[in-house]
Parts: structure tokens; C-alpha cells; sequence
């Protein structure tokens, strides 16, 4: 299925951006898969950028009580997590904010929302349930976020 998305997901960008633009990828493995196809059908290469990886698990917590942690910070704040993590949402978008043009981004859940809080001005660390291979389209304007269309949601397992 995941393999399915990522081919559908390049099919709707190269109708919709009509061109190729940058590729910018998490390292993360299930984002570099999905930025393949993209990449592949515009003939460009993807540029990895650590700056847009998935939020790193608390020290000392070991990854299977990471989702529990990860739920639950889900429900809250930035700010109630830290500067470690406040640290981590503005560098995910100082990152978005550094693109010197169109780009096509490939991220994870909570990075995505930590855009597009950044774009709303809004500290909550989930504003939207984003499905996988959703597309959300941001703008830089006059140096900040701003949020154009978000993604398409559903339930996602968070894992």
C-alpha cells in the first residue's frame, strides 16, 4: 500500500506543481521511499535533510515506551515539552523557511505539524490528523509560514 501512495502522491505533484522543483527528504527510510518516485518521474535527484526527520524520542526513553511518550505529548503543547523540542519545531521550520523556491518536502506527521502550527501561530503540537502521503502546501510569506491547503486526514496509526 505504502508503495502505491508514494506512486499516487508523484502522480497528483506532477499535475498539480507542472514541473520540477527541489526534493527534500527526511533520512528516514519510509521518506526517502517516498520521495523516489517523485524524484524519478521529474528526473532529479533528492536532497536529504536531517532538519525535516521525525522528532527524536526523550533521552533515556527506550523505543518501546516511545509511542506511549509520543501520544501523549501529542496532546499537548511545544512549549510544555521543552527547549529541546521547542528547539526541534523551529528548526523544522527554519528549514521550510531557508527554501529559496518551490519545493517538494517529504516529512513526517509531527514535523508537518509543527509547519503548519508555525503558519497558524498556534503552539499545539497536532493540529492536524494528517493521513500518510497527504500533501499540505505552505508558502513563505514576507519571511513566515503560511499555511495554503492542508492535507488531507484520517486516523493514523502512530507508531
Amino acid at each position: 500500500m505504502g508503495r502505491e501512495q508514494a506512486h499516487a502522491v508523484a502522480e497528483r505533484l506532477a499535475a498539480t506543481v507542472g514541473r520540477p522543483v527541489p526534493i527534500i527528504a527526511s533520512p528516514l527510510r519510509r521518506c526517502r521511499q517516498t520521495a523516489a518516485p517523485i524524484a524519478a518521474q521529474w528526473g532529479v535527484d533528492v536532497e536529504i535533510e536531517p532538519l525535516v526527520a521525525e522528532i527524536p524520542s526523550p533521552e533515556g526513553v527506550p523505543m518501546g515506551e516511545r509511542v506511549a511518550w509520543l501520544r501523549s505529548a501529542m496532546a499537548g503543547r511545544w512549549s510544555d515539552l521543552g527547549p529541546r523540542y521547542v528547539g526541534f519545531r523551529d528548526s523544522v521550520v527554519a528549514r521550510l523557511l531557508a527554501a529559496t523556491g518551490p519545493a517538494v518536502v517529504v516529512s513526517h506527521f509531527v514535523a508537518i505539524n509543527a509547519a503548519i502550527g508555525a503558519a497558524l501561530g498556534d503552539d499545539r503540537m497536532v493540529l492536524r490528523s494528517l493521513d500518510n502521503c497527504s500533501v499540505t502546501v505552505l508558502e513563505v510569506d514576507d519571511g513566515a509560514l503560511r499555511l495554503v491547503q492542508g492535507g488531507h486526514e484520517a486516523d493514523t496509526l502512530i507508531r
